[in-house]
């Protein structure tokens, strides 16, 4: 019985490997599960540019957003594991979604294998001109004298938005009060207009406005300070101990997609990844190169995913 085994796994091997020499053989799809124009997007469209100039096929990106990324999720989720179709990964559906939700339809971490974690970006946490607070310090003894009363958008529940800034008034011990939006377009002209008394903005988007005294930036969500914003400290320097909060992308595909295939698509993206040009291009929109491969995304995906269970139960968060 155990050379049976043996000699299935010696097949079932030697047929992935025969299977990747020839993937890919007819167009792949990146589903992203949000609109166009995002970072997810963007990110999902640069990889997609990748595997077409390396391995001469058509890379479709089919956006499908809706419930805060859980439909395009799923979908890929529920497609056959055979390399055409990969997730374009983002914390909101995958790390988030188990903290807000009881049950989802698929499992963010038994239904996915990794491939590559492709960039992160920290945020910055602004308010608008107006706003009496001149840095986090103030905005934190105001917040304190004001429990509640203080607004903050975010583009949903159960966003990166959300959480992050329920787990920096966590660690501050501040009481917001938070005011859900459509889209971050939206709540940053509230925030400009003195609408909104604060957010997080990407830091692509806030430096042109903060450079203008259209928002002030009071610190960033990062372990570092942004090259984009360098005099804006971030919340640690501020007094914030162990808070930090990153936005990331990655490539994904179903689980049971055969691993010649994952190690293939890894090699294809994780090359120009590591070039300067790739560098400099992700860091003047923000973001930092990351190039994480399948073992070292997978155990990211899982410290996210209990890290933000543990923000969840101090925010009093319930999954509904």
């Amino acid at each position: 019985m155990r050379k049976l085994s043996t000699a299935l796994t010696v097949v079932l091997c030697m047929t992935g490997a025969a299977f990747a020499q020839s993937y890919p053989t007819k167009p792949i799809r990146i589903v992203v599960p949000f609109a166009a124009g995002g970072p997810t997007d963007m990110h999902s469209r640069w990889a997609g540019q990748q595997l077409n100039a390396a391995l001469g096929q058509a890379v479709v990106v089919d956006n499908r957003g809706g419930a805060g990324g859980i439909i395009g999720t799923d979908i890929v989720a529920k497609s056959a594991p055979d390399g055409y179709t990969l997730l374009g990964g983002n914390p909101g559906p995958l790390t988030i979604a188990p903290s807000v939700h009881k049950k989802l339809p698929y499992d963010p971490i038994k239904d996915f294998a990794p491939i590559i974690l492709i960039a992160k970006t920290a945020s910055v946490i602004c308010v608008g001109p107006s706003f009496p607070a001149k840095n986090l310090k103030e905005f934190i003894a105001l917040a304190k004298s004001k429990p509640g009363r203080i607004n903050y958008g975010t583009p949903g529940v159960g966003t990166v938005g959300h959480f992050s800034i329920e787990y920096f008034a966590s660690l501050a011990g501040i009481k917001l009060n938070m005011v859900p939006y459509k889209g971050a377009a939206v709540y940053v002209i509230d925030l400009m207009g003195g609408n909104l008394d604060m957010a997080q903005v990407q830091i692509a988007q806030a430096k042109p406005l903060v450079q203008q005294g259209k928002l002030r930036a009071l610190a960033v969500t990062g372990t570092i300070r942004s090259t984009l914003l360098p005099d804006v400290p971030t919340v640690q320097e501020e007094g914030v101990k162990g808070y930090s909060s990153y936005n990331w992308n990655g490539i994904l595909a179903p689980t049971g997609t055969p691993k010649a295939i994952i190690e293939k698509i890894h090699a294809v993206l994780s090359k120009p990844l590591h070039t300067p040009e790739t560098k400099q291009q992700m860091e003047t929109v923000g973001f930092e190169v990351a190039g994480d491969g399948p073992a070292e995304y997978a155990a990211f995906l899982k410290e996210e995913t209990a890290r933000w269970a543990k923000v969840g139960k101090m925010a009093g968060i319930k999954p509904e």
